[in-house]
């Protein structure tokens, strides 16, 4: 029996005043893999905000990694954000850090004090996505797609049991974006959720799986044929 990860029950998701999203009921198990698509304004982000803590579940329920989002306090956000990777579309990658340093910062953040099993998770993270021998570099020193398989590896390093990817290849090229692909298809393949939002169809249909879309203010699954 696998444990569900995500579950949303009725829920209606608000930006300030604005209803964007309503009537949202789905589950999403352990070790899937689920894309999020929609046009850009569908509501997509506000979504995924909504996952991690970001904005406020105002109405219907809702679980995730075990925290029940309407009654998420501030104080618990650092926690759920802990069993949380994050992937953004622009790395959000410190840029007068290193890499390595880069990392560093999380896990200090995140309460991590060992300074081998420090220098190990930031290693064996690196390595998972293809960034081994780059700790040493910074930011500016390389292309999009290493950047983003360096904030893969940063989503990685709290052992997440879900991550959620917006717009991971959203800046990248199509090449690029396969690449970045392969190592998220890899994270999933060793046991880890992964919802993904993404308006690159091409994607889906080059690694095809369970497909949510935004629409017209709902959330639903649709067969990938549809899409």
């Amino acid at each position: 029996m696998s444990e569900t990860i995500l579950e949303l029950r009725e829920v209606a998701i608000y930006q300030k005043e604005n209803l964007v999203l309503s009537e949202i009921t789905l589950d999403i198990e352990q070790g899937e893999f689920v894309y999020l698509i929609g046009k850009t304004g569908s509501g997509k982000s506000s979504f995924m905000k909504t996952l991690y803590g970001d904005l406020p579940l105002q109405q219907g329920s809702g679980s995730i990694v075990g925290f029940d989002l309407k009654s998420l306090k501030e104080k618990d956000i650092p926690f759920l954000r802990r069993k949380l990777g994050i992937v953004f579309q622009d790395f959000k990658l410190l840029p007068d850090r290193t890499v390595h340093d880069n990392l560093l910062f999380v896990l200090k953040a995140t309460g991590w004090k060992d300074k081998d099993l420090i220098d190990n998770r930031i290693s064996e993270v690196l390595k998972k996505v293809g960034m081994g021998t780059k700790g040493f570099k910074f930011p500016h020193q390389l292309s999009g797609g290493e950047q983003q398989r360096v904030a893969i590896a940063r989503a990685l390093l709290n052992d997440p049991e879900l991550i959620l990817a917006d717009e991971p290849t959203g800046n990248l090229d199509p090449q690029t974006s396969v690449e970045v692909m392969k190592v998220l298809q890899e994270i999933n393949k060793s046991g880890r959720t992964i919802l993904m939002a993404t308006h690159d169809y091409a994607l889906l249909l080059k690694f095809p799986s369970k497909t949510l879309k935004c629409d017209g203010s709902k959330v639903f699954e649709v067969v990938q044929k549809s899409v």
